[in-house]
């Protein structure tokens, strides 16, 4: 269930941010900018702190490296789907909803993978250095 909620919440940001229908910040931000500054300033923000929390945990679950891993297997498995003819990428909107659940479980598996480690290896890792 952890993966899971992880997931639907990096769903949840990356589509409020952006998507291929009228309902995402950077539509409503370009259409209503002069009349609504302040509260696109605002909604950005509290965005930006939400991708930072994000960034910040993948980078430091996976790293970079682990990035490029699983945008790589999601990427194979997009190929696989595509050559076997269930997935058609012929649709602009079809593959922005692609693109965020691919980036949507990147980023889900980043902030798993401390939980995961630990479930799998039995292993506790402390990033202390004595300092509170």
């Amino acid at each position: 269930m952890g993966f899971l909620l992880r997931w639907l919440s990096a769903f949840v940001l990356l589509a409020a941010t952006y998507n291929p229908t009228e309902w995402s910040y950077i539509r409503w931000a370009a259409k209503n900018w002069q009349e609504q500054l302040p509260l696109a300033v605002f909604i950005g923000l509290v965005l930006l702190i939400a991708y930072v929390l994000f960034l910040t945990a993948v980078l430091r679950g996976i790293g970079a490296v682990g990035v490029a891993l699983i945008l790589a297997v999601i990427g194979a498995l997009i190929w696989v789907l595509y050559s076997w003819g269930w997935l058609s990428l012929e649709n602009p909107s079809a593959n922005t909803w692609i693109a965020l659940i691919a980036l949507s479980v990147v980023l889900a598996v980043g902030m798993y993978w401390g939980i995961m480690w630990r479930r799998l290896s039995g292993q506790l890792e402390v990033d202390d250095d004595g300092e509170l």
